[in-house]
């Protein structure tokens, strides 16, 4: 895996020499993974998520995470979560997405043509922001407070990276106690969030994630360490998503004019997306999905069953873990022709009729899809257009960016941009 350069491109490889169906040891533990959506189908109904694959992030959301919650606990947390940020919810978030999203705006045309600006700091503080105001409430109404757990998250996420290529700390050498210091910010932080919200119960209207967090008979522990890996899932993967995206726009300055068109022509000089007109906006989901499948943002989802399991004519032993190998899909040039290639049109409601549908599931699929995917959907569609009505991006010449893959991938440096605003 370390050869190859990361596990997608270690999965890339398999696949290519062993056709859809392979396995591998991850150490001692025999692996089998998948990358064609006639197999995907048998995981449709399986719950259980290998923790083993995913132990190096247990130092800083715990054991106690629904990252490792399995069985009928797991299904019980992920179900009121995954209702948290169901349609009825999310359409209230748009008017706050829509501040938000103006004040970036406004920030970046504050900045002169030749400025440099970076790309992927500015997402991130866009999604930090969108998804703590979003799923915890009016206690991040303060930027300080979104400082700091930033700080703090920034501090320990790094030596995470650290930790999964093997460079372990010394239990109570600086470093160690450095880790410890920060997780213990992040952790009191998300307790004044639960202590804030019993002191201050919202309306109906004004309920979110937080408050269905609240209302399950689960230990505080339980509490705190699911609200930090929701955090980190849904600001980290959305941040990296609208910096793939305005990057694929910068670069191919014909589709950000055609991306241009449809949201003038649809939305008028003044208009704003809403749950109520963001159907009207086709080319916009286009590049939503073009720029998930290019990207490869989420390479990999993993399911683990806890008896034998007969799929594509092999026997996979009980409590072995099976990847699917999302990212080998989205590359596959028997769906994807050119796979390289950044190109919206493959997602004409046209040409997704000739694909099977499990050929592109970037928030992975069955009993334990994202729990916040449509909340970073509409993220997505309302920044998008916001800022490219007002400003043309445009890449910094003479970079090479190239991708990191990991649990989502991320450029391997900042990608900078200029903005100009728009006549």
């Amino acid at each position: 895996i370390k050869a190859s350069g990361s596990l997608h491109e270690f999965l890339m490889d398999i696949h290519a020499d062993y056709g859809p169906m392979a396995s591998f040891l991850f150490g001692p533990q025999l692996v089998v993974s998948i990358c064609c959506p006639d197999l995907y189908k048998q995981y449709l109904k399986t719950f259980d998520r290998p923790a083993s694959l995913f132990e190096f992030l247990e130092p800083l959301i715990t054991a106690n995470s629904i990252q490792f919650a399995n069985g009928a606990e797991g299904r019980m947390r992920h179900s009121a979560y995954m209702r948290s940020f169901g349609d009825s919810m999310v359409k209230n978030y748009y008017p706050m997405l829509q501040k938000f999203a103006s004040d970036l705006t406004r920030s970046l045309q504050l900045e002169a043509k030749e400025t440099h600006i970076p790309l992927r700091k500015y997402m991130f503080a866009f999604a930090i922001k969108a998804m703590l105001r979003g799923a915890y409430g009016k206690y991040f109404d303060s930027d300080e407070e979104i400082h700091k757990l930033r700080a703090a998250y920034d501090v320990c996420w790094t030596d995470l990276e650290h930790r999964l290529l093997g460079d372990l700390p010394v239990e109570g050498s600086k470093r160690d106690e450095r880790f410890e210091k920060n997780k213990k910010i992040m952790y009191d932080i998300m307790q004044k969030v639960l202590d804030d919200r019993r002191s201050n119960p919202p309306e109906n209207d004004e309920r979110c994630f937080v408050d269905a967090l609240i209302d399950l008979d689960v230990s505080e522990d339980v509490k705190k360490s699911d609200m930090l890996t929701v955090l980190i899932a849904g600001f980290h993967t959305t941040g990296l998503l609208l910096t793939w995206c305005l990057y694929y726009l910068a670069k191919h300055e014909e589709i950000q004019d055609k991306l241009l068109g449809e949201i003038e022509a649809v939305l008028g000089k003044d208009g704003v997306v809403k749950a109520d007109n963001v159907h009207q906006l086709p080319y916009l989901r286009q590049v939503l999905n073009e720029s998930l499948r290019c990207s490869v943002l989420a390479p990999f989802a993993a399911r683990v069953q806890s008896t034998d399991v007969e799929i594509g004519g092999h026997t996979i032993p009980a409590n072995t873990p099976v990847l699917m190998a999302l990212g080998v899909t989205l590359c596959n040039d028997e769906f994807y022709p050119d796979p390289e290639i950044f190109d919206p049109e493959r997602f004409t409601e046209e040409n997704m009729k000739n694909r099977p549908s499990l050929a592109f599931e970037p928030f992975g699929f069955g009993k334990r899809k994202c729990l916040g995917y449509k909340f970073s959907m509409a993220e997505f569609s309302v920044l998008i257009p916001t800022l490219i009505r007002h400003l043309k991006v445009e890449l910094v010449p003479g970079q090479v960016v190239t991708p990191m893959f990991g649990l989502v991938t991320t450029p391997t440096d900042e990608i900078w941009v200029t903005v100009s605003e728009r006549k």
